[in-house]
């Protein structure tokens, strides 16, 4: 069976930039005088929360606070301009084999796609710095927050992966670092190999196709032969 298409999850699969993301937060509930800190073992929990404004709300129902909507848009905007700031800065590396696993994939002509449900500014700060300035043109296509706001583990991103792709999903393979990944990768009928990441290792990747500690230790052989 061919493999046509990749399509890699944003955070925690091609970089540990959940670390990035929880600075960026703290950072603006420190000058909005709020007395949040969101630590390590915090953040685990609020991950299975897509989403960051989604995550913000959440929270404040948690502790019961309540928080309005254009302020949970002002701080998530915020956010993203301090990730963005720090990601542009060196703080977030691919994780490894993923350059070589697109290199490998590209050179035989399969294509590369993204589906994340982070924000399309975070997406392009991540791509800049680990691509140069033309890194999205790697992809045929990115779909992120923006444009699928019903996020994992709902199919919605990686359904209209496939129809910009113009590929079925057996001709795929997702790539994916989380429960809510996978479960949204399945639901849309895909294959996905998982590479759990600093904040989803404890995760059960029950239905996984295959589980590995990084890219690094798979090749575009094995992705394709995932798929038989």
């Amino acid at each position: 069976m061919a493999l046509r298409a990749l399509i890699f999850d944003v955070d925690g699969t091609l970089a540990e930039t959940e670390e990035i993301h929880r600075a960026a937060f703290n950072g603006v509930f420190e000058g909005e005088g709020l007395p949040w800190r969101w630590d390590v073992d915090l953040y685990r929990e609020l991950l299975r929360v897509t989403g960051g404004r989604e995550r913000m709300a959440a929270y404040a129902e948690r502790i019961g606070v309540a928080v309005g909507q254009e302020q949970i848009a002002k701080m998530h905007k915020a956010k993203n301009a301090a990730y963005g700031s720090m990601v542009r800065a060196g703080a977030a590396v691919l994780r490894p084999g993923v350059a070589r696993l697109m290199d490998e994939a590209a050179r035989a002509g399969v294509a590369l796609a993204i589906c994340t449900t982070t924000s399309r500014a975070n997406i392009d700060a991540l791509l800049e710095a680990a691509f140069g300035p033309q890194g999205e043109r790697r992809f045929a296509t990115l779909v992120c927050a923006e444009d699928a706001p019903v996020k994992k583990p709902a199919p919605d991103a990686y359904l209209l992966v496939l129809q910009r792709l113009g590929l079925p999903a057996w001709q795929c393979l997702a790539i994916e670092d989380s429960r809510n990944g996978l479960n949204a990768a399945t639901a849309a009928g895909l294959k996905t190999l998982l590479t759990p990441s600093l904040y989803t290792a404890h995760e059960n990747f029950d239905g996984a196709a295959r589980v590995v500690a990084d890219l690094g230790l798979v090749s575009l052989a094995d992705a394709q032969a995932l798929l038989a």
